[in-house]
């Protein structure tokens, strides 16, 4: 509870359950043995693992996404993609920089009403998990996870409308006063991890979109967009920065950001639409 006084590389003010949590990730990954490079939102630079308890994979993570809605006691979370580090060669800021197809497990854990992990793997489905404290393990919950191809919800920080492109004004406008049907609902929690599990479970679209201010978004493509991106493709929903799918971006250091579009298939493929007439 609290501010700790400092700054992360983003600029913004770091909590002291945010030192807490990123202390955690890099500790609990280091003594793993399994990991070489790590690359974490807190973290200016990347981290290289000591060479003798080095390992062959690479974890960017979010320790703690949401962080200013801690002191709210609004659902916050832990996002994380790993990658599998080719190379015999020293591990080198270059391993981290892989477009998202090559993501080999990735998921998050929403801290909400329950503690729950979502998680894929290789080939495999999107699973949940939810913390069962009587018995302190995990309990799998929500197998195969799939979204729905469309939803009923859009999820975007309104307050920013002044600041969008003109495509996205168009299609949030369609949600609101559609000309068949009925509205959508707005739903927006400002912890990714929460408003896009939401979405995950409930269908709909999650957009966090470029501004005038912030013209490449503000999402980082590593540690927020790659990973999220990975589990709602494999449940069957679409991710795009607009221009293109976020896994087939290929990164150019390790803290870039992207414009974030995901969720239901048919949503985020209308929300596309208005991208190609404008």
């Amino acid at each position: 509870y609290g501010i700790s006084g400092s700054t992360n590389v983003q600029g913004e003010e770091v909590k002291k359950l945010d030192v807490l949590a990123n202390d955690l990730f890099i500790n609990m990954l280091k003594s793993s043995y399994t990991t070489c490079l790590l690359v974490s939102e807190e973290n200016d630079t990347v981290i290289e693992v000591e060479t003798e308890k080095q390992g062959k994979y690479i974890v960017c993570f979010d320790p703690l996404d949401g962080s200013s809605n801690i002191d709210c006691l609004v659902s916050i979370g832990s996002i994380f993609s790993i990658y599998k580090k080719d190379s015999t060669s020293k591990p080198d800021v270059s391993d981290a920089l892989k477009p998202g197809r090559e993501i080999v497990a990735a998921g998050y854990a929403l801290y909400g009403s329950a503690t729950m992990v979502v998680i894929s793997i290789g080939a495999g489905p999107v699973n949940g998990f939810m913390l069962d404290p009587a018995i302190g393990e995990f309990i799998l919950t929500d197998p195969d996870m799939k979204i729905k191809p469309r939803g009923k919800i859009y999820s975007i920080n309104e307050g920013y409308e002044s600041q969008w492109d003109e495509a996205v004004k168009k299609y949030v406008q369609s949600k609101k006063f559609p000309q068949n049907g009925k509205a959508y609902g707005a739903r927006y929690v400002g912890s990714m991890v929460a408003d896009v599990h939401r979405t995950l479970k409930y269908g709909g679209i999650f957009m966090y979109p470029a501004t005038k201010d912030a013209p490449r978004g503000k999402l980082r493509l590593l540690y927020e967009g790659n990973p999220m991106a990975y589990i709602i493709e494999k449940a069957g929903g679409l991710a795009s920065t607009g221009k293109m799918a976020i896994l087939d971006v290929q990164p150019q250091q390790i803290h870039e950001r992207v414009p974030v579009f995901m969720g239901s298939s048919e949503d985020v493929q209308e929300l596309l639409a208005f991208h190609q007439q404008n």
